[in-house]
Order: C-alpha cells, then structure tokens, then sequence
C-alpha cells in the first residue's frame, strides 16, 4: 500500500514540475517573440544592437543635445579676409598706382622724331613725332629746335597754334613745319647744318621737359638762314605743311 503511495507522490511530483517549466517559459515571451520586462535578452537580439548604437552623454554634460560651435563669428570670415589681401605686384589696383591709360608728356623717351624736307612749300621741313610708349602723350605748344651750334631757338608762327593741345594715342603720330630760309634769299646769316635737336614743350609752354630728340639731316647739310620759324604741332600732316 505504501509502495503505491510512494508511486503517486512521484508522479504528482513530476507533472508539478512540467507545469512550473510551462508557466516559466510562458512568463518570459508573450507568444510573440517579445521579450517582458525583467527577462534576460537573449545574447545577440536586436534589442542589443539598439542600445550599443544610441549615442551616448559625456561624462559631466547636462545635456545629450549641446548645440555646436556657431559658425556666425563677429570677426572677419575667411572670405573676407582673402579679400583684404595685397593685390599683386604690379596691379593697378595696388594702393597709390597710377591709372595705366591716363595720359603724359611727349618727350624724347617715349617718341620717336623724324625730320624731312618738303618739296612744296619750298625750303620747308616736316617734323613727323610719333608716341611710341605705354601711354598716350599731350604734344604741347611747338618744337623748340636747335641746328647745328645755334644759341636759341626761332620763333613760332601764332597763327598756327591749335585750339586744343595735341593728343598721341600709342602709335598716333603729330607734326609740325619748319620754314628753313627765306624763298627769295631775303635772309641773312645763311649756313648749312648737319645736326638738329628738337625739344619738348610742358604744359606751361615756357619750358622743356624730358629728354630731345635727334632726327637725321641729308648727309650733305641742310641750308638755314634767320628767317627760322615753326609752326605749333598740328593733329594732322596737311594742318602743318598749310602754314
């Protein structure tokens, strides 16, 4: 009799505990592969993965969403500063430059002269100058010429002189007339010549300014007399050669 008793209790024992592994296995999921809290995560469930990739507070932060550092800056940005960068050398923006098309004086560096005798009207000379620099030129007032060992200059024809001054553009050429003697041999102290130097005016017309220039004569000479006289520089080559 005991020894069916004995059997039972053992059997009861066992379905008790199919039943508590049941009620365990129950308490851990829902029937839906969620796990309830307090459960242990299974080792490499999504749920881990979540976490170990969620950003993380800085030890000693009060706040998880500090805002960086503002690019809007009081001082002056990079691009202004680039800006603000010396202009190369050379540049006509460069501080105190000068305007590279703003015009200058004519004068012996930055032409050229060319002297030639003119068949009509006679014993005339052409003085043909033209602006070979950088810049355009202002040719004031008339040639101050010298032939040969004179001491001064002759004088200028006032009914020749321009209404404006004479303006060269790079390449552009002007000209001015030169009565060498009188035509009726009314002249006095006539000589040949073998040399000329002509001179440039300032803007004051009383002096002149940089450096003369040497046309060539016929290498025979060029007969002068006192009735010298020059005509102011003209724009054009059929002004000069009409007085």
């Amino acid at each position: 009799m005991s020894r069916i008793r004995t059997s039972r209790t053992r059997l009861v024992g066992a379905a008790a505990t199919v039943v508590l592994a049941a009620f365990s296995l129950t308490a851990c999921k829902d029937g839906t592969g969620t796990v309830e809290d307090g459960a242990p995560v299974p080792s490499g469930s999504s749920t881990s993965s979540a976490s170990a990739s969620a950003p993380t507070t800085p030890k000693g932060s009060t706040s998880s969403t500090t805002p960086t550092a503002s690019t809007d800056r009081s001082g002056p940005s990079e691009a202004s500063s680039s800006d603000a960068r010396p202009a190369p050398e050379g540049s006509t923006q460069a501080a105190g430059g000068a305007d590279s098309g703003k015009p200058v004086t004519c004068e012996g560096s930055n032409t050229k002269t060319v002297a030639e005798p003119l068949p009509r009207p006679v014993n005339h000379m052409l003085l043909t100058v033209t602006n070979t620099g950088g810049k355009p030129c202002y040719l004031y007032g008339y040639p101050a010429v010298r032939f040969g060992e004179a001491q001064s200059v002759p004088r200028a024809d006032e009914d020749s002189k321009p209404q404006a001054v004479v303006t060269l553009k790079q390449g552009e050429s002007g000209y001015a007339s030169v009565k060498l003697s009188a035509a009726d041999d009314s002249g006095s102290g006539g000589h040949k010549v073998k040399s000329l130097t002509v001179y440039f005016q300032g803007p004051s017309g009383q002096e002149s300014v940089g450096a003369g220039a040497h046309p060539s004569l016929p290498a025979d000479g060029t007969y002068v007399d006192d009735t010298l006289e020059v005509t102011y520089w003209q724009q054009s080559m059929d002004d000069a050669i009409n007085w």
